[in-house]
């Protein structure tokens, strides 16, 4: 410790002392939300580099320009990136899914339903963003809830802590692990850490414990700490927007020759099956031992959210489709709704007869038609005034019709863009190649990425379009800016005295206490200004604690990935928030469920790491 320093009162310059301002303005506007974090971030850096034209400028302590947008290059901020596009190879052809759907299965008691959900939710958070992970089994979750009756509140916290807790396991599970490996791989080309080896599975040897204590503890803790939540379902008929659509097995696919119960058609949520039709006969009693055959068309009455989720079903296709053949391919098309005017020629005509296809280039899925269900084939309904059509069309057709009088209005069907089915194994094994080249190669997660990318892209996994849409650039702006601020921290030797400091009220109890108080600290702040940005800020912190009681850096690069990841008592962080309402919580109950599994991750890392690699020594 400095002589005559006390919380850096006697030792830290102007500029250290404008670094902490303006790191504690930051977190100030975080915490009360004044802007989004790329907004927040990006004004810090500004005030850092402005702060610096009064700096000296021989030796500069505060970042200039140059210096502050240096973190935009970092290697983490682009390998997150190109992430962002695997993540949509995989959401987009249906290949989470067919991995997931058969780990699921159909659980008869909740605490089965907890561990069938969880295990297979973090297998693939481990190697993909967490956020469509918790997208993809919401309606899974929910779909058990209105089938068997379990609270939701037992099952929407496991499903987003089960996210987290498995990416904790990998290096690409989490953003903020590969910003931490990131921050390291700047530091080693300084000549730092250079001993330092942090590889896809380094820190599984930390996270797969924490994940066993995460599940265990989510079992025991869910009959006490976990709410009910509410009791959900979908009253059909409640909706004004409820169809008959027709839909079609595909010959040879995996519904083909399965009963309706084995092929997961009954008891859908929003939707069931009312009847199916073989070589122009309509089979009665159909009942769930039914076997299904290629080419038989299955009418389903169900809301419009419920038509998209069929469309996604591998094997069912609508039979719309098969009688419409469009110009534009399937993966350029969505679902749109559109209201039949009273100019509309199509009026008195069916849709066949109209040539609804040639005119609009569009298909007709299905009808609505107020409290009528239209359960004729698609081509022989006759269209009537005020008719609802749901509509297979290219995206543009809303803009093409806002200006004509054919429908009174055109709205499309959000998240309606078919599955590229036959595209899932392609995306499987493009992700399990780089998994295999990252890690029994010297080729670097960046490179893998790209790689794994580029053979997506080729395939026709996504289109160019798609994949910069995926790709979030808020948060790509503030984690850069973030690492900005990061550097202005260790620049302006601000991180020095605040390591002292924690190491001074710390030391008294040996070196796991200071493992421990890193580990606390990133969680305080990962509360505060989220995972990345906790990271960033804790890391010169942690290195000049490293460096000044000659610590072995690898337990503690560890206790700051799991820190950054331990957003189980936050309400705010995405996966929290998308399953808050689903789920029926409150803030409080994150609060209640999240601290005393950050505590026991806390023991875990603590307990754990140092004899995994040596603190000391």
């Amino acid at each position: 410790m400095i002589p005559g320093c006390f919380i850096g009162v006697n030792c830290m310059t102007w500029e250290a002392w404008y670094t902490v301002g303006v790191i504690a303005l930051i977190m100030v506007a975080l915490v009360r939300n004044w802007a989004g974090p790329d907004t927040v971030m990006l004004a810090g850096l500004t005030l850092l580099m402005t702060g610096g034209l009064f700096s000296d400028p021989t030796a500069p302590l505060l970042p200039t320009p140059k210096q502050a947008i240096s973190g935009f290059s970092n290697e983490g901020l682009i390998t997150i990136a190109v992430l962002f596009v695997v993540a949509l190879g995989m959401s987009q052809t249906g290949a989470m899914d067919l991995i997931a759907r058969p780990l699921l299965g159909r659980p008869s008691k909740l605490r089965e339903a907890q561990i069938r959900l969880m295990l297979p939710v973090a297998g693939l958070s481990a190697f993909l963003n967490n956020t469509p992970i918790v997208a993809m089994f919401m309606p899974v979750v929910s779909d058990w809830c209105k089938k068997t009756g379990f609270p939701s509140g037992k099952l929407f916290i496991p499903l987003g802590y089960a996210s987290i807790l498995g990416g904790t396991c990998t290096l690409i599970g989490t953003s903020g692990n590969i910003v931490v490996k990131g921050l390291i791989t700047d530091a080693q080309a300084n000549g730092e850490f250079t001993d330092l080896n942090i590889g896809m599975f380094t820190i599984s040897a930390i996270g797969l414990p924490v994940l066993l204590v995460g599940v265990v503890y989510l079992l025991v803790a869910s009959k006490w700490l976990l709410p009910k939540g509410r009791t959900r379902s979908i009253q059909q008929g409640d909706d004004a927007r409820e169809y008959v659509v027709e839909m079609m097995i595909q010959p040879g696919s995996a519904v083909d020759g399965k009963t309706i119960e084995q092929a997961g058609l009954r008891s859908l949520p929003g939707v069931y099956l009312a009847d199916v039709e073989r070589d122009g006969q309509r089979l009665v009693a159909v009942g769930p031992e039914q076997i299904l055959r290629g080419n038989d068309r299955l009418f389903f009455v169900g809301l419009v959210e419920s038509v998209v989720d069929l469309q996604k079903i591998r094997g069912l296709t609508p039979a719309a489709r098969e009688v419409f053949k469009l110009d534009d391919n399937q993966p350029h098309r969505c679902l749109v709704e559109a209201v039949v005017s009273l100019e509309c020629p199509m009026i008195g005509m069916s849709i066949r007869e109209g040539r609804f296809r040639s005119r609009y280039n569009a298909a007709v899925i299905a009808v609505h038609r107020g409290s009528e269900r239209v359960m004729q084939k698609i081509g022989d309904i006759v269209i009537e005034p005020g008719d609802t059509l749901l509509i297979e069309t290219h995206p543009s057709f809303v803009e093409q019709q806002r200006n004509k009088r054919d429908f009174f209005l055109t709205s499309t069907v959000e998240g309606s863009k078919p599955i590229r089915h036959d595209k899932a194994w392609i995306a499987i094994l493009s992700m399990l190649a780089m998994i295999a080249l990252v890690t029994f190669t010297p080729m670097t997660l960046l490179h893998g990425a790209l790689l794994t990318c580029g053979i997506m892209t080729v395939t026709g996994c996504f289109s160019m379009s798609e994949a910069r849409q995926s790709v979030d650039l808020r948060a790509l702006l503030a984690l850069g800016a973030a690492i900005g601020v990061g550097r202005a921290l260790e620049q302006s030797g601000a991180s020095e005295v605040l390591a002292e400091q924690m190491v001074h009220f710390s030391k008294p109890m040996g070196p796991y206490a200071i493992l421990a108080s890193i580990y606390l600290t990133t969680v305080i702040f990962n509360m505060l200004i989220g995972n990345i940005g906790s990271a960033v800020l804790i890391f010169p912190i942690a290195k000049a604690m490293a460096f000044s009681e000659s610590l072995n850096f690898m337990p503690i690069a560890m206790a700051i990935m799991l820190g950054a990841s331990a957003t189980y008592a936050t309400a705010s962080y995405p996966v929290n928030l998308m399953v808050m309402g689903s789920g029926g919580y409150k803030t409080s109950d994150f609060f209640k469920v999240g601290l005393p599994l950050n505590l026991l991750i806390m023991v875990v890392v603590v307990i754990l790491a140092p004899q995994i690699w040596p603190l000391v020594g």
